[in-house]
């Protein structure tokens, strides 16, 4: 499922209030993208793979099984390789 506006090969748009919730549980994390999570909306998209950077303006949260990377600015959504993903400023 991913329902993220592209924004090349491999890359897709974050608006500035997404919520990315990180599970990271297993080995591989699963990244569960929200387009605002205060909208009560179902998640935009789903991924597997490990986010490794956040190089855009953003608040972190730790919770039990994870965490959550609120953004603060638009971004992109890099895929690196199969299993890591960065965010970048717009």
């Amino acid at each position: 499922m991913n329902t993220l506006a592209r924004a090349g090969e491999d890359e897709w748009k974050l608006p500035q209030h997404a919520y990315v919730v990180v599970y990271d549980e297993r080995e591989t994390e699963l990244l569960t993208i929200y387009d605002c999570g205060a909208a009560q909306k179902p998640p935009s998209a789903r991924v597997l793979g490990n986010l490794v950077r956040v190089k855009a303006d953003h608040e972190l949260e730790n919770t039990v099984t994870g965490y959550v990377v609120r953004m603060r600015e638009e971004s992109i959504l890099e895929k690196q390789d199969d299993d890591h993903w960065i965010i970048v400023a717009e």
